[in-house]
């Protein structure tokens, strides 16, 4: 179904708000490395185009390299986030770090729950590199930010793609098409004038729980109040020793595990799961798989199989994969949500 790039037909042109976090989009070369420089207001004033689209203002919140994006950081950008929208704006768009992307998109659709576009966008090569991207990429985000089809939840824009947040993941180090949604592909696709919507945008189904959890004016007391969740991987002869050591180190709020094949793991690491789950006051153990695609579901016994994983009570990830498990986990249990409630963060999406 094809439609314009704006939704807004009342004759006025849509305020877009560019909330900037860093990234190789804002960074600059430098004989130490390449690091974030460049303020919002410069990658507005860089892209001339985005103002054939809407009307943009700038909003500063942190300057990161996406491989170095804090809680913190994610708590701000959920704010800021909400207050241009309260302020008047039609939607945002999200500059970013590619590294983490795709983390800090599914957060913020499980902490902000808005009627107006959040499009999160980055890119893998600077503005002063050759075949830059980040110019595409930004007039991209701000064409769909400024169209009200994409809302509610949050989406992130990449080389003329647009991906739902809990879908998307960097699959590529280096090439331009790096953000996909693997089984699911992109929500819609751009061309230079119109916009081909291939499927409803979804999104999880407890994103109030979050959204409410959290008081986003503290934004570094709401940061200290995410654990610690390790990622502990199985594999070909994988022990136990990893669990002891995720479980052992300080405050540790649940464990992630990255099985393999639909969510099994070794005998080893499925016994000292096991133990780990045997008591009342023991941590939440979320197991994902490793492939980028299908879900975790109990198939095989064994003591490493996920139907006796599920007997020792994990909660399953559903089809998320390891990363953005980690990312659920660790805000609901920063949330306070226990049982059926935690284990909602983990369900497949639901139509809005």
């Amino acid at each position: 179904m094809p439609t314009s790039s704006s939704s807004f037909d009342d004759g006025t042109s849509p305020h877009v708000a560019v909330v900037a976090c860093g990234g190789t989009i804002a960074s600059e070369p430098d004989d130490a490395g390449a690091a974030p420089e460049k303020t919002g207001e410069d990658l507005v004033a860089a892209v001339p185009g985005v103002s054939d689209h809407a009307r943009v203002t700038a909003h500063e919140v942190c300057s990161q390299p996406g491989f170095d994006v804090r809680w913190r950081d994610v708590f701000a950008t959920a704010a800021t986030v909400r207050e241009v929208v309260a302020g008047g704006a039609d939607g945002v768009v999200v500059t970013h770090g590619t590294d983490t992307l795709a983390d800090t998109a599914f957060a913020l659709d499980l902490l902000t729950d808005l009627d107006a576009p959040v499009v999160v966008t980055g890119a893998q090569r600077r503005l002063d590199e050759p075949s830059s991207d980040a110019p595409a990429n930004l007039t991209l985000a701000v064409r769909a930010a400024a169209n009200s089809r994409f809302a509610p939840g949050v989406h992130v824009a990449f080389d003329d793609e647009l991906h739902a947040a809990r879908d998307v993941v960097k699959g590529h180090s280096n090439a331009l098409s790096t953000m996909t949604a693997p089984a699911k592909g992109p929500v819609a696709s751009f061309t230079r004038a119109a916009v081909q919507v291939h499927r409803e945008p979804r999104r999880g189904t407890e994103v109030s729980a979050l959204a409410d959890a959290f008081d986003l004016e503290n934004r570094a007391a709401a940061a200290e109040r995410v654990p610690e969740v390790p990622v502990v991987h199985s594999g070909t002869g994988v022990g136990a020793g990893q669990l002891d050591r995720a479980l052992g180190a300080e405050a540790v709020g649940g464990v992630v595990v990255e099985g393999t094949g639909l969510g099994n793991v070794t005998a080893a690491l499925g016994d000292r799961i096991g133990e780990a789950l045997d008591g009342d006051d023991s941590p939440p153990v979320v197991v994902a798989g490793r492939p980028f695609s299908g879900p975790t579901e109990p198939v095989y016994g064994t003591p490493g199989g996920a139907v006796t994983l599920a007997d020792h009570g994990v909660l399953f990830a559903g089809d998320l994969p390891a990363a953005k498990a980690r990312v659920a986990l660790a805000l609901g249990v920063a949330a306070g949500l226990e049982g059926d409630r935690l284990a909602a963060l983990f369900e497949g999406p639901a139509r809005r």
